[in-house]
């Protein structure tokens, strides 16, 4: 199925490549109310530690997630290290009430496992594909699913085919079965 780049496309677009920068800004400033606000209640969230179900529970394992990184990631003089994520090429598909992402992610920080004594460098240390549902409520984009893919992690690759073909399949999928 072909993607249909409308007005009403244009307008849902902005609103999603929203929400995501949104998401990450949250994460990165442990601002974990507006962290939450970007997931439906009963989202689902896969990532390399595993796979969490409800809002609430997401929110409370990433807050500890975020208190023991931490530990990891410290720059120089041993503070904890300042982390930011930044998206890349992202690519939308928007089906009415429901849409599906696939963007290029990758994570800098000041410090970290190999890096920890030189704190003026931003290291590049890890980086992925963010493999999402969405789904519109109330008028407002929420994420229903987000799978975070690792590439340097065994077993979260994304694979060998372009993750945009899985996108679209999904898509085609979703609409056919209603």
């Amino acid at each position: 199925m072909t993607q249909t780049y409308d007005v009403q496309y244009a307008v849902d677009r902005a609103a999603i490549e929203d929400l995501m920068a949104r998401y990450l800004f949250a994460l990165d400033w442990n601002d974990f109310d507006t962290f939450a606000a970007t997931f439906t209640e009963d989202a689902v969230f896969d990532y390399a530690r595993g796979t969490l179900e409800g809002r609430d529970n997401i929110v409370a394992t990433i807050k500890e997630f975020k208190e023991r990184i931490v530990e990891i990631y410290r720059d120089g003089d041993g503070n904890p290290g300042v982390l930011r994520h930044v998206l890349g090429q992202t690519v939308i598909r928007v089906e009415g009430d429901r849409a599906w992402t696939r963007a290029f992610w990758w994570e800098a920080s000041n410090g970290g496992p190999r890096n920890e004594h030189d704190r003026l460098t931003p290291e590049f240390g890890s980086f992925g594909i963010y493999d999402d549902e969405l789904v519109k409520q109330d008028g407002q984009w929420l994420f229903s699913k987000r799978r975070i893919l690792n590439e340097f992690l065994p077993g979260r690759e994304s694979g060998k085919e372009n993750p945009v073909l899985g996108m679209d399949a999904a898509a085609a999928g979703a609409v056919a079965g209603g």
